[in-house]
């Protein structure tokens, strides 16, 4: 039976662009879930076969499929993705990765049971080519907004959020980190991120990425404190427990 709109507790949202190797799996990982969802594919303008292999999987209902009519990058499709949802909460996923069939139901109970507002998993690092390497990168159980300074332990594709709260902070600042400053501007408002500390994402680490970048990466970062109204002592002080987080993270 068709789920009603109304229905909806969770609008997942996946903004895409070439990314025809690896959405397919992504697509798998959303439709298993046991919670009744949305999902939103926002394609920026792609122009490989990304169309083709989405339109294969758009007879399930559940499925709204969005085109930007020219490239706007990953801040402007996530919010679209936002203004169009009608769950109850909102979750992020990136077209390269993908879920464990468990990972909604899990994160709607705890923030049920939590009362809270943003959520986020752990995840396992995979190649390029989806060869897992069995490294874990833990969450816990709560990050403070203070904590999150330190660094950014909330993976985008792994974050839930009520959708009444994502869309006061819409992402912008594709020269920083769009995503960190979302996650801060909310825990300094509504306080602590809860985490469940598994591997419900697979995070696939690619080459040629903003993320992949250490030098680009860390200039942002310290950009994405000075955006949050540090000054620039405070900004020093968290960009070193950022720098050897991010050392001991991935080495």
């Amino acid at each position: 039976m068709e789920q009603r709109m109304e229905d909806i507790l969770v609008s997942v949202i996946i903004p895409v662009y070439n990314c025809e190797k690896y959405i397919s799996e992504a697509i798998e990982s959303v439709l298993v879930q046991d919670v009744s969802l949305e999902l939103i594919i926002i394609d920026d303008h792609s122009n490989d076969g990304t169309k083709e292999q989405v339109q294969s999987f758009c007879r399930d209902k559940r499925i709204r499929y969005i085109c930007n009519e020219k490239n706007k990058g990953v801040a402007f499709s996530r919010n679209k993705g936002m203004e169009l949802a009608k769950g109850k909460y909102i979750a992020f996923l990136d077209a390269d990765d993908y879920w464990t069939p468990d990972k909604l139901k899990h994160q709607v109970d705890l923030m049920e049971e939590k009362q809270a507002v943003i959520s986020s998993t752990g995840r396992e690092l995979m190649d390029e080519h989806g060869n897992l390497t069995g490294k874990f990168i833990r969450i816990k159980e709560e990050v403070s907004y203070k904590e999150l300074l330190k660094g950014n332990v909330l993976n985008t594709s792994g974050v839930m959020v009520l959708t009444s709260v994502a869309r006061k902070y819409p992402m912008g600042h594709d020269h920083l980190h769009e995503d960190y400053i979302m996650w801060l501007s909310i825990l300094r408002d509504y306080g602590n991120a809860y985490g469940i500390n598994e591997p419900m994402l697979k995070y696939r680490v690619m080459q040629g990425t903003k993320s992949s970048n250490k030098l680009e990466s860390a200039r942002m970062t310290f950009g994405v404190y000075r955006h949050m109204g540090l000054n620039l002592w405070q900004s020093c002080y968290y960009f070193c427990f950022y720098a050897i987080r991010g050392v001991l993270k991935y080495y």
